[in-house]
């Protein structure tokens, strides 16, 4: 783990040139978790790409729910964006509906809707009462965000107003081993939840090695 002093970026390459992208990955990303009150949810990409494309966050969406199983739950994804099931053409919400094709291409059996409000993703009895068709039924944990701006914007404020601070993250995706880039706003419940993490992350790495072996 590293993070605490200098900038993501700057670690980022050093993660880079030093351990890699996972085999038949192409892009990093980084996802958070954030505790709040009624719900836990999880945030990408709040770190890494500013303007991802559609097959960045069809990647990445897959690389999170992956993640998301790791804690034991089960991933229900919403893509985000201004426009709500089709009510702008904006390049942004074509983005996020060109997305969500690709995504239940590779994985038909991920629980996954959009694009959509934010609202409609963490309230299903709105969505569903003006999108009786959602294949999303219940309330989503996973939010895919159009743009780092959105995520991280998102993220910050929810953890602020809501969530009394207590995140998990930033989590970072697509690498080749365990690693994870923090921040310098890292408190001490945060550093041991990302080792506690981290552990876990490089058992399952390892197990999965013997297991090829």
């Amino acid at each position: 783990m590293c993070g605490i002093f200098g900038t993501y970026a700057q670690h980022l390459q050093d993660v880079d040139h030093v351990i890699g992208l996972r085999p038949g990955v192409r892009n990093f990303y980084a996802m958070n978790a954030l505790i709040l009150p009624k719900r836990t949810v999880f945030i990408c990409d709040t770190y890494v790409n500013l303007d991802p494309t559609a097959e960045q966050l069809a990647e990445m969406t897959v690389l999170a729910a992956t993640e998301i199983r790791r804690f034991g739950v089960v991933p229900r994804a919403a893509l985000l964006s201004h426009s709500n099931f089709g009510t702008s053409d904006a390049p942004s919400a074509r983005k996020m509906r060109a997305a969500l094709e690709l995504i239940r291409s590779l994985v038909p059996d991920l629980e996954i809707d959009g694009e959509m409000h934010g609202d409609a993703a963490l309230n299903a009895g709105l969505r569903l009462s003006n999108f009786p068709r959602a294949r999303l039924k219940e309330e989503a944990n996973l939010l895919i965000m159009p743009t780092l701006d959105a995520a991280n914007i998102a993220f910050n404020l929810l953890k602020t107003a809501a969530g009394d601070g207590i995140t998990i993250g930033p989590i970072l995706l697509g690498a080749a081993r365990p690693v994870h880039i923090l921040t310098s706003s890292a408190t001490v419940r945060r550093l041991v939840n990302m080792t506690a993490l981290t552990v876990v992350d490089a058992n399952a790495s390892s197990e999965e090695a013997r297991s090829r072996a």
